[in-house]
């Protein structure tokens, strides 16, 4: 159980990394940002499948379709959307408005039995620490972030792609159950890189740009933790506390990438939170553990 637990958190710390990226490459554009990240992701899972070539199954034309449409959803878009957000309004509103989706899925998803008035208490939770959090940050420096709302907005479409990921995602498997889930990972990843290729050639910068821009060793480290990391480890470390522990344990532990996602922003900023933003992370986090657990 402990392995899981350490394991559970491990890829939360390592999802969380994705928050503090566009901050840490200021200078790169939030396109090319997630660009650089699920090419390496991509590229990863391209040298897995071809090591297996001989044993593994090859996708159809429909699975290969199936898992591009998917990619793009749950990942390519999904962290542009997000990377555009935390430039438009900082790190802490965008990593809790994601932080909401364990609720929304669990929402979409919800048992028969269960009563909404059950849910009602852990939503009025979560909605008070964004509520506050919000607050906080439009009573501080304004100039800072002049377009919080629209990365709020931002934020919440990227909320809805990931969201509608995780449903549809299940939804296929559930109908092909002959695809393994490890070979799955792998087909998303490929797909990942060659649907961020295709965003970089319609929206992405000129490779003269890229090449001109002074921290080019720092973005492939930022590159190769965030694809490699916080993409396929991740993976590998939440596929162990899966395992390992009940199902309602593992959707506590996802609270744990928003709480890592807060810290890194936190001490990029080199600074401890405010008491009113320390609430607003308290109230959050009881409400989606509270959401949680009317589940079990």
């Amino acid at each position: 159980m402990l392995t899981g637990i350490l394991a559970g958190l491990a890829a939360g710390a390592l999802w969380g990394l994705v928050f503090i990226a566009p901050r840490v490459l200021s200078g790169f554009a939030p396109v090319d940002v997630a660009v650089g990240r699920f090419v390496v992701y991509g590229a990863f899972a391209a040298v897995l499948v071809c090591a297996g070539w001989r044993s593994r199954p090859r996708p159809t034309r429909q699975q290969a379709w199936a898992a591009l449409g998917l990619s793009m959803l749950g990942f390519t878009g999904y962290y542009w959307l997000l990377a555009l957000a935390i430039v438009d309004a900082g790190t802490e509103l965008p990593t809790l408005i994601i932080g909401t989706i364990p609720v929304w899925v669990m929402l979409l998803g919800k048992p028969g039995h269960l009563r909404w008035s059950a849910l009602l208490p852990g939503l009025a939770l979560t909605m008070a620490g964004l509520a506050l959090m919000l607050g906080v940050q439009q009573a501080g420096d304004t100039t800072a972030y002049p377009h919080t709302w629209r990365g709020i907005g931002l934020a919440l479409a990227a909320m809805a792609s990931w969201t509608a990921f995780a449903v549809w995602n299940s939804a296929w498997l559930k109908r092909h159950p002959e695809v393994r889930a490890s070979d799955w990972t792998n087909w998303l990843g490929i797909a990942t890189g060659v649907g961020a290729m295709g965003l970089w050639l319609l929206v992405g910068s000129e490779p003269k740009v890229l090449l001109a821009q002074e921290d080019k060793a720092l973005a492939a480290i930022v590159f190769v933790a965030i694809g490699v990391g916080s993409g396929w480890l991740a993976t590998v470390c939440w596929s162990m506390a899966s395992q390992r522990l009940g199902a309602s344990l593992c959707g506590q532990l996802i609270v744990s990438e928003t709480l890592f996602g807060l810290l890194y922003s936190f001490v990029w900023d080199g600074q401890w939170p405010s008491g009113l933003q320390w609430l607003a992370v308290v109230l959050f986090t009881l409400g989606i553990v509270a959401s949680i657990r009317v589940h079990r």
